[in-house]
């Protein structure tokens, strides 16, 4: 039976106002999304946008069938292309939680095939956790894979065993491998006994209740399977669509928006770390272990949003999933798909529990850009905020502890809420004089605001005076019970004291 992925949820943000403010910018998304479009020449698309694990608004436009005039749905069936790969690096994360491989095992335990195959004669045994982050040392192969689609198991072994060619040391460099991800698939069959596609099936789509996806396009209705198409000398030209094969585990997933929500939800249930019930089909640590950025990947020093808004912009790759960070901090986790006939693409903010996706019908559509601009433009025009952190019982303690000895410092030296390290890192003179004349001049105390966590160990507070406002910040030691270890004093101006 399946499992409801909204109850995978934590309580929700404090701003009880977001989807209200969400919802008033969903014309201009439209917009955005049509526009974006017809510049690029999709034949059809559909996009939708998570809040919080729901689908709450989802549009489509054009056509997934040129020929029969179909009209693309949020339950059009796309092939959403190396969207695939999550599903992959999460099935071998769920069989490593279960005790069934080691990410560092090297995968000649699983594929005698590729044995003694490498680059140099001191180059690494190529692991699982290799191939996970393309640094396993095989070329880019896009064009070539991509083809592959409907590759057998025997076409596959006869390949590994004519030879893999290397184009760099195995962990030297990110380099983005589809055969490193079917390799992958292989490993999955051969300690489950069934393929990629069926495990990931059992595994992820029934229990979160994914019932709109498949491998096969001959098993899809024809009312809802997109065609893909290319867009070549001023006109569509249809490419042919590849049955199920062994290299389906680098692309081969074919699904609807709605469907895929589902999946996305379950990505962003994984934050924050909590103390809840697991409900997953997988460990909430394990999915945000995939978000992590294990490899770099590359820097683009002039992005530009369609706001116009310029920032650097930093690309790592997890397990399965790309994360980027932006200049100004924000945190995007998900996915560009391209295939012939295909572009899609996803991302989940963890912090502002935003989500977008982007199937289209269109060679290698660059689906990621509009998601990008989508994601700006909601968290700018609807002035949306990260999560905060609850601040830990440690962090309230040591404020109001640290609060009854200033601005003077009494009996500082036996309060026992310092580490070891304070009072030789700050004489007691100079805190006494530096308190002295920062609470001078912020006049008399009108308000102390809540502790705002960096995290369970480290933060800051605001304490609103009559004549300018103080930041206070400090952070503990490992040791228990925790101690403070640093802290600092500074005036700020045009700050409102936190709740």
């Amino acid at each position: 039976m399946s499992q409801n992925v909204q109850s995978y949820f934590p309580p929700s943000f404090e701003d009880s106002d977001r989807l209200a403010k969400i919802q008033a910018l969903f014309p201009e998304i439209d917009t955005m999304y049509r526009e974006y479009a017809e510049k690029n020449h999709f034949p059809g698309y559909a996009y939708g946008i998570l809040l919080d694990g729901q689908l709450v608004s989802s549009g489509s436009r054009g056509f997934i069938d040129l020929d029969k005039k179909i009209p693309a749905t949020s339950k059009s069936m796309f092939r959403i292309a190396s969207l695939t790969k999550s599903f992959t690096a999460m099935a071998i994360l769920k069989l490593r939680d279960e005790g069934k491989l080691k990410l560092d095992d090297p995968i000649s335990v699983y594929i005698p095939e590729i044995q003694k195959q490498q680059l140099t004669k001191d180059a690494p045994v190529v692991t699982i956790r290799d191939l996970l982050i393309h640094s396993a040392g095989f070329p880019t192969d896009d064009p070539w894979a991509d083809r592959k689609l409907d590759t057998t198991d025997e076409e596959f072994i006869a390949l590994l065993q004519r030879g893999i060619t290397f184009s760099t040391s195995p962990g030297t460099a990110f380099e983005y491998s589809n055969l490193g991800y079917t390799l992958l698939g292989y490993i999955i069959k051969k300690i489950t006994g069934m393929t990629c596609g069926q495990f990931i099936n059992t595994a992820i789509w029934q229990p979160i209740g994914m019932h709109e996806a498949s491998w096969e396009f001959t098993n899809i209705l024809e009312s809802q399977l997109a065609h893909g198409y290319r867009w070549e000398n001023e006109k569509w030209v249809e490419e042919m669509l590849l049955q199920d094969g062994i290299f389906g585990a680098m692309g081969g997933i074919i699904t609807s928006i709605e469907s895929f929500s589902r999946y996305a939800a379950l990505h962003q249930s994984a934050w924050p770390p909590r103390d809840d019930v697991e409900l997953g089909p997988i460990k909430r640590s394990s999915i945000r272990e995939m978000h992590q950025p294990w490899k770099f990947a590359n820097l683009i020093k002039d992005f530009k949003y369609a706001s116009g808004d310029e920032c650097s912009l930093l690309s790592a790759y997890g397990y399965g999933l790309q994360s980027l960070r932006d200049s100004s901090g924000r945190i995007f986790v998900g996915h560009n798909g391209g295939l012939p006939g295909f572009g899609s693409n996803w991302y989940v903010m963890p912090e502002y529990g935003l989500g977008v996706i982007l199937f289209a019908n269109l060679t290698y559509a660059r689906a990621y850009t509009v998601n990008l601009d989508v994601l700006d433009k909601l968290i700018v025009q609807a002035q949306l905020k990260p999560r905060q952190l609850s601040p830990s019982k440690i962090l309230k303690d040591r404020q109001g502890e640290l609060l009854k000895l200033l601005p003077h410092w009494e009996n500082a030296l036996a309060s026992g809420i310092f580490a070891e390290n304070f009072f030789l890192d700050h004489s007691l003179d100079s805190l006494k004089s530096e308190s002295s004349a920062f609470f001078s001049k912020a006049g008399t105390i009108i308000s102390v605001g809540g502790v705002i966590p960096e995290n369970q160990l480290r933060g800051h507070f605001i304490l609103e005076g009559e004549k300018t406002n103080l930041r206070i910040d400090f952070a503990l030691t490992p040791e228990n019970p925790s101690t403070i270890q640093q802290y600092q004093i500074k005036e700020i101006t045009g700050s409102k004291t936190p709740a």
